[in-house]
């Protein structure tokens, strides 16, 4: 039975094995986007100005 890898260990083989290391800031600032959204929406209020200020 082969060992099962987890998503990020098969990211990082992957962004190692092929050399493309300008996918990972966008990954990141695509993670880091997707955190703010879900702070926005079920933070309340609280997060909104700051929200408003990105976009």
């Amino acid at each position: 039975m082969s060992k099962r890898k987890s998503l990020v260990s098969e990211f990082y083989l992957f962004v190692r094995q092929n050399k493309v290391f300008w996918i990972t800031p966008i990954i990141l600032a695509v993670i880091l986007l997707a955190g703010v959204i879900v702070l926005g929406t079920l933070g309340g209020g609280a997060a909104a100005p700051f929200i408003y200020t990105l976009f």
